[in-house]
């Protein structure tokens, strides 16, 4: 990465907050508040806690076309206020990375503008009054349809914006926000665009609740990442967006939370579906991919923010990874707070660890009291100061992918 991107911009809604400050201001105040779905109905006789959006829908289906979702809809112009949670989300987070970079929507008119994001629920219908009308032999109405489809992350977002450069969805499970990222940083390395807006978003589903039940990889209780007792993880919802310009060395920057885009890599083991393979190689081919497009050695990494998810397999191949490169850098998981919200994770975790590298100072990794006797090391387990340049940022997806994210202070 010859051409290393900027952070110019940061957009983050998630179950700790409408907007990137109130959510790490419940985080640094160590908050959490996960409850049973309220988006949807299930007759499983354990009700597995979800990290919903605050302010959500009560007890309204999202299956209805009448839903309202402040303060989503805040952000999201009237036009496209009938589009899918996870594309109104997607545009709300892009909002907020654009008024953060101090960049009006109108200023983008003569530039080549990108849209990179990740998603997986957002490429999955999930409108079960319409499947279940249709079954009867009934003709339902095609409205939830048309919703879907117009409702492609990267696409609602480059009509919102009136953009016209290159746009792309990635799904590749719970790695797409990261590789998103990755992803819109090549575009500015190869000189396709001026700026890029690339992310994640997904929102709860009743598919993917009902999915990681029955691979029996969801916590009946609050997540436990990397805790000796961890029983899975819980799902949440959300989106994050960042705003990657190419800044020659000397350019000022215009946030307070900028920083620098330093590597990428991407790696799949093609072990197994669901599991990643027990001895890492893929995590640490990424790790050290990103390592080396970002001229960093792993001494020079100050925190990791890991995929953390909670689940036995994950945490185990994760841990033993950082002890095999990583063994004195401090690791934490942030979803204890916002639950696994699968193709938004990467992004939203990516604007978590540059919000703690420019201010300087790590969350507790929430849930974890007991440490894994099979491992050394342990996760952050208090609020802790840091002293550094860079931090990484991973996640180790379904597939056996694998993607990390290494960035740096000017």
């Amino acid at each position: 990465m010859s051409k290393q991107a900027a952070v110019t911009g940061m957009g983050c809604i998630c179950a700790l907050g409408t907007t990137l400050e109130q959510s790490m201001e419940n985080m640094f105040a160590n908050l959490r508040a996960p409850e049973p779905p309220r988006q949807f109905f299930t007759d499983h006789p354990i009700q597995y806690p979800v990290f919903s959006l605050p302010n959500s829908l009560g007890s309204d289906s999202r299956e209805s076309d009448s839903r309202e979702s402040e303060p989503v809809n805040h952000w999201v112009s009237k036009k496209n206020q009938y589009l899918t949670l996870t594309a109104r989300m997607g545009i709300a987070a892009a909002a907020q990375a654009l008024e953060d970079a101090g960049i009006h929507p109108k200023d983008l008119r003569h530039k080549r503008v990108g849209v990179c994001m990740g998603t997986t629920v957002g490429c999955a219908l999930n409108n079960d009054p319409f499947y279940i009308q249709y079954k009867q032999g009934d003709k339902p109405d095609m409205g939830p349809i048309k919703r879907f489809l117009a409702s492609n992350p990267a696409d609602s977002i480059a009509r919102e914006f009136n953009l016209n450069g290159p746009t792309q969805t990635v799904v590749n499970a719970c790695a797409s926000g990261t590789d998103a990222i990755g992803v819109g940083a090549s575009w500015l390395a190869a000189d396709l665009c001026d700026l890029v807006i690339a992310g994640g978003t997904d929102e709860l589903c009743k598919v993917t609740y009902n999915g990681f039940i029955s691979l029996m990889i969801t916590d009946d209780t609050p997540c436990k990442p990397f805790d000796a007792n961890r029983k899975g993880l819980n799902l949440g919802e959300g989106a994050g967006v960042v705003i990657l310009e190419y800044l020659h060395k000397n350019s000022p920057l215009k946030s307070k939370n900028n920083c620098r885009m330093a590597g990428y890599g991407s790696a799949c083991d093609a072990y197994h579906l669901t599991a990643p393979k027990p001895d890492g190689q893929g995590l640490k081919t990424a790790i050290n991919q990103a390592l080396f497009n970002s001229g960093f050695t792993p001494e020079d990494i100050g925190f990791i923010n890991a995929h953390g998810t909670g689940t036995q397999d994950n945490d185990k191949v994760e841990m033993q990874v950082f002890e095999q490169i990583l063994p004195e850098t401090p690791f934490f998981s942030t979803k204890g707070y916002t639950g696994h919200t699968l193709g938004a994770a990467g992004a939203i975790e990516a604007i978590f660890t540059l919000y703690s590298l420019t201010h300087q100072i790590i969350p507790k990794s929430m849930g974890f009291l007991t440490g894994d006797p099979k491992t050394a090391i342990s996760p952050v387990e208090n609020n802790q100061a840091v002293s550094c340049t860079a931090a990484m940022s991973q996640s180790v997806a379904f597939g056996g992918n694998n993607a990390v994210l290494v960035f740096s202070l000017p």
